[in-house]
């Protein structure tokens, strides 16, 4: 790895109360903090300032100012792992605000996905976010990490109860492309900025 750690955002996509995506966020940061050619930023779409900001979008005789408080930060990163879990065959809605009210900042930039859910495991969820993710000049990472079921293999500390190395596999392998894009990328757009 060439240069500076890849500062990596990991975004958590649902905003749902009783969620269970601080267990699924929690696994994966705790696997990504023991590589050390990466900075793990955690972008909880859940944030009460991101919350607000947001809703904002929500006003139908609004005109669409945008996000950017969260532009920024998305702006500030190169590279990006997004935990999603499959409600009713998609993505959540609040997934979908964060990716259309930042558009520039996503370009030229990879993306990888944890998902989890029925026995889908979220997996519908991610092949429709790949389409979002294309028109926004995004790039995604091929490989996931998915959890079937989920609700009983984790503890309170997000720690999985059950298993046999297979998912920690997957998290490594995860990682491992989204550094080779991450890097590939951030010297692609320092050497010749990327017009879309």
């Amino acid at each position: 790895m060439s240069g500076n750690p890849l500062k990596v955002g990991v975004l958590v996509g649902s905003v749902r109360t009783a969620r269970f995506a601080d267990k699924v966020s929690r696994w994966f940061v705790a696997e990504a903090a023991r590589r050390d050619d990466m900075e793990i930023h955690v972008i909880d779409l859940s944030e009460p300032a991101l919350v607000e900001e947001l809703k904002l979008s929500l006003d139908p005789l609004a005109a669409p100012a945008g996000a950017p408080r969260l532009a920024a930060r998305i702006d500030a990163l190169d590279a990006f792992v997004v935990i999603t879990p499959e409600y009713n065959h998609g993505y959540p809605a609040s997934l979908k605000l964060a990716i259309d009210y930042v558009y520039a900042e996503w370009r030229a930039k990879p993306v990888a996905f944890v998902s989890y859910g029925g026995v889908a495991g979220g997996l519908r969820a991610v092949e429709q976010l790949r389409q979002v993710f294309a028109e926004v000049h995004a790039v995604t990472v091929r490989d996931t990490v998915s959890f079937h079921n989920p609700w009983q293999r984790f503890d309170d500390e997000g720690r999985l109860l059950d298993d046999d190395g297979g998912s920690s596999k997957a998290a490594s392998v995860l990682l491992d492309q989204l550094a080779w894009w991450g890097v590939t990328l951030r010297e692609g757009r320092a050497a010749r900025p990327y017009g879309a």
